[in-house]
């Protein structure tokens, strides 16, 4: 599985922006996904989940009521909108593929990665 991921640029904070992630083969229906980020010289981190009917979805508290994760099975693509974006967001931006239906914020649970997109907020 092959994960695309765009929709990263430069914003200001407090501008929206809304991230996309298309698989390459459908098998990602079934499972979990998530966005992780990581910001220079740091970890990567958890952001968002979703489970794999959408019906479940879980966020790390820094991005709790700003973020929303949603998917669409029938295009292989889940999505990441940002509202009021902070400076502190600035990061590459990873989507991935979780091992479950179910997801979570495990990093070593998640099996296939994306190339990450750039997200850059400017104060």
């Amino acid at each position: 599985v092959q994960l695309q991921a765009s929709g990263g640029g430069l914003v200001q904070a407090g501008d929206p922006l809304t991230l996309s992630c298309t698989a390459s083969r459908r098998t990602s229906s079934n499972n979990a996904m998530g966005w992780f980020r990581q910001a220079p010289g740091k970890e990567r981190t958890f952001v968002a989940t979703i489970s794999w009917n959408g019906g479940s979805t879980f966020y790390a508290d820094s991005v709790k009521g700003r973020f929303t994760i949603s998917r669409d099975n029938s295009k292989g693509t889940v999505y990441l909108q940002m509202n009021n974006l902070k400076s502190e967001d600035t990061a590459v931006y990873y989507c991935a593929v979780h091992r479950s239906a179910v997801g979570g914020s495990n990093t070593q649970d998640y099996r296939y990665w994306g190339q990450g997109t750039q997200v850059t907020v400017s104060s």
